[in-house]
């Protein structure tokens, strides 16, 4: 039975007993990865795989069902009406009509057109220019390359049918550096048309690994800050959930019934926006046609990220922020999240805050980081700074605070915006300059 055959009989099968509607989300699609360790080949992995998750509504409530085998699908939709019938959530979850969606122009991916043979030599040619780099490189921790591909479909039986193809490659590379005895680890990783040269790469994994030896903590202390893009993007990230609109109906958001007013300094403007061109997708989850949107204007809090379910809760139209995986319910997720840049440099910023702590590293982000009230206490790495010049790595500190009065306490923003999504789109931001938090670290 073919994809299309499937689908229908299970459309088919599913107003024959009695669903209002019928719903599949197809995924397909291709992983690999290769790793070198010692000029050998060290983990090697070449997949495929194929999902299709049913969502129906029947009496008023959604049921979902998943399968990765293209037979029986009336018992696929027995199944999901049965998960239907338990469901106990009173809200309505509409499923999207037939959308026109606007052309979007994939992003270069030129590791997913080389061969396995030639990924498997530049993720070789990547460890030996990291050993060459530096004398005091010991050892690659991780290096590799991995590309992925994927093709989802959804369709439903309001005529809904939206189809996308995507492509991901990315070069990876983390080194263990060592001098008097000490070892310091460091790393990097490229997406997109950059991934392809791991010239740069390697250049940053070797300079983040050599740029901490012989740090040491900081007495405890609030500090003016700058946190260096990728803290920044950490950080943005761990409480993006703060911004769901489904978190704030259920009470887990601060930002709940705060549209309109002010969450943050003036420097501060968030943007999600699905049709970037670093990760440009068509449409969300639901099939909703992507729109950009401004999140926090000028520190103003003006939408929250918006499903089906949760804009038709709160009378709005939904900001294409739905997101799931075949075998998962609709939830929300942001797309392409980033902090607007400024036009400063990092350098700028260093010297209009001439002394305090440059952060470029966050740790313990699960575990430190409360994205319902807002606190988080996180392990830190970075550099002093003296006369806006940066000085002495520092290690074994914890910065603590709460997200909102940080977003209050940003004087400036630089113009380095970047990604965390290795190149791909995600969670962006550049770094940002923090008026002062709070750190711990030894006395």
């Amino acid at each position: 039975m073919t994809m299309q055959e499937f689908r229908l009989a299970a459309f088919k099968a599913a107003m024959a007993l009695g669903c209002e509607s019928a719903e599949t989300f197809e995924v397909s699609g291709g992983d690999f990865e290769v790793t070198v360790l010692d000029g050998e080949i060290d983990t090697y992995a070449s997949s495929r795989s194929f999902g299709v998750g049913l969502r129906v509504i029947v009496a008023g409530k959604n049921g979902y069902a998943y399968t990765e085998r293209l037979d029986a699908p009336e018992d696929l939709v027995r199944h999901a009406m049965d998960n239907a019938a338990v469901i106990e959530d009173p809200d309505v979850i509409p499923m999207q009509g037939p959308q026109t969606y606007a052309a979007v122009q994939a992003p270069a991916q030129p590791l997913c057109d080389l061969s396995e043979r030639e990924k498997i030599e530049l993720a070789l040619s990547m460890e030996a220019a990291a050993k060459a780099a530096d004398p005091r490189v010991a050892r690659t921790e991780y290096c590799g390359v991995t590309t992925s591909w994927a093709h989802t479909g959804i369709y439903n039986t309001y005529g809904l049918c939206a189809e996308e193809s995507t492509k991901n490659g990315s070069t990876l590379c983390y080194v263990i550096a060592e001098q008097d005895g000490q070892p310091q680890s460091g790393g990097s990783y490229r997406g997109g048309v950059a991934a392809a040269d791991p010239t740069a790469l390697v250049r940053e994994a070797t300079e983040d690994a050599v740029s901490k030896f012989g740090a040491a903590p900081v007495p405890p202390g609030d500090y003016p800050v700058i946190l260096r893009y990728d803290a920044a993007e950490s950080l943005l990230g761990g409480f993006s959930g703060m911004f769901s609109a489904d978190a704030a109906q259920k009470g887990l958001s601060l930002l709940a019934d705060k549209e309109g007013t002010r969450i943050g300094s003036e420097a501060v403007t968030i943007i999600d926006d699905p049709l970037h061109p670093i990760d440009p997708t068509a449409f969300d989850a639901e099939g909703t046609p992507s729109v950009t949107k401004t999140v926090v204007e000028r520190g103003v809090l003006k939408t929250l990220l918006h499903n089906l379910k949760t804009a038709k809760k709160a009378g709005v139209a939904s900001t294409a922020n739905a997101s799931r995986s075949p075998a998962s319910p609709v939830g929300i997720s942001p797309t392409n999240f980033y902090l607007q840049p400024g036009t400063k440099t990092l350098d700028t910023l260093l010297t209009e805050m001439g002394d305090g702590l440059l952060i470029t590293e966050l740790k313990g982000l699960h575990a430190g980081l409360n994205p319902v009230s807002g606190s988080f206490s996180l392990l830190a790495n970075g550099f002093e700074v003296k006369n806006g010049r940066i000085g002495r790595p520092v290690d074994q500190i914890a910065i603590a605070g709460t997200f909102l009065s940080l977003l209050s306490d940003v004087q400036d923003v630089a113009c380095d915006l970047s990604y965390d999504h290795y190149g791909c789109g995600g969670i962006g931001a550049p770094s940002v300059r923090i008026g002062a938090l709070k750190v711990a670290g030894a006395e």
